[in-house]
């Protein structure tokens, strides 16, 4: 049989258009701290691509960001250990080209600084990252991998980071000291420390950046912080200690992790009380929305899985296996 040259062109055309489909597909990032690797998840039929390893002996990475092309993953290395506990302090951050699915570069701080939460920040385009022994949020230019800044925290054990959606204030979650930090991120000064409990653990903001939500890991409620005060508003009980957060995008429900119940807990903004309670695997820890809002995505550590929950009817609807120790998420879009 004779192939034409148009035969040829279609057919190159044609290899060109599934190729981009492929490395344009939507890809959940699962963070396992068991294993130390980072899966890369077909988002759509929930199938593992590849575990990338974190190639650092004896640290593990906690959590993860997407540049905004989708094409790098940023995975701070936190260390050997848990928050505020004694360990090996991580120093670098990984740089993994998600479709080349292997790490490709790193960003060295130079000593141990136990970095965690990366945040990438739509309105300045820039990554920032939970550095906690410096007690600093580090400003890190995601084209060049290069440093360019910091903003201090005035807190140890700055852990989890939030922004607002213009990119002007940041919020971080300081374990111990059980406070929040207020910052300017445009002039990279602290604004102010919030009193909330004994102890604190991640931390979410609100669709129109009026309250900020952090668990209170001393008792089973959810510190609510209005922003304009910068103090805690209110308390919401939960059925058990509380963990990650996260509000839907149309400002109604704040869908909130409850480790010790296998459950999400939705809380109903208007009234701020719990609506109902959606079960979920072992241990939930943090909580993604899908960029369309339709589905959110529940990391389960104990069970080493990454529950689905369809927001139309609230229930998961299935279960992603993940690696061990399921933990931090991300998406690429």
């Amino acid at each position: 049989m004779r192939i034409l040259a148009k035969d040829c062109l279609l057919l190159f055309s044609l290899s060109l258009v599934l190729t981009v489909s492929s490395a344009g597909a939507q890809t959940l990032l699962v963070v396992n701290q068991g294993d130390s690797t980072t899966s890369l998840i077909d988002a759509a039929t929930g199938k593992l691509l590849a575990a990338v390893p974190d190639n650092t002996p004896g640290v593990h990475g906690h959590e993860a960001a997407v540049n905004a092309d989708g094409r790098y993953a940023f995975v701070p290395i936190y260390g050997s250990t848990g928050v505020g506990k004694p360990g090996i302090d991580g120093r670098e951050i990984l740089v993994i080209d998600i479709a080349a699915r292997k790490v490709v570069g790193h960003v060295d701080f130079g000593h141990g600084m136990r970095p965690h939460m990366p945040l990438l920040d739509p309105a300045s385009g820039m990554l920032y990252v939970t550095t906690e022994l410096d007690r600093s949020v580090t400003i890190i230019d995601p084209k060049t991998w290069k440093i360019v800044g910091a903003v201090p925290t005035g807190q140890k054990e700055s852990h989890m980071l939030v922004l607002s959606h213009d990119g002007s204030r940041g919020y971080t979650a300081n374990v111990g000291p059980g406070t929040v930090s207020v910052l300017d991120m445009k002039a990279r000064t602290t604004l102010g420390v919030i009193p909330v409990s004994s102890s604190v653990q991640r931390i979410s903001i609100s669709a129109d950046d009026k309250l900020v939500f952090t668990s209170d890991v001393a008792k089973p409620q959810l510190a609510v912080i209005d922003t304009a005060t910068q103090k805690v508003k209110m308390w919401v009980p939960l059925p058990s200690q509380g963990y990650g957060t996260a509000a839907t995008r149309d400002g109604r429900w704040l869908l909130v992790c409850i480790p010790a119940k296998n459950q999400v807990a939705v809380v109903d903004l208007k009234s701020m009380q719990v609506a109902r309670t959606i079960d979920v695997g072992k241990a939930a820890q943090e909580i993604l929305l899908r960029p369309d809002g339709k589905l959110a995505y529940v990391s389960c550590v104990a069970s080493n899985e990454v529950a689905v929950i369809d927001l139309a009817v609230w229930k998961a609807e299935k279960a992603i296996a993940a690696g061990s120790a399921a933990d931090g998420l991300a998406w690429a879009q």
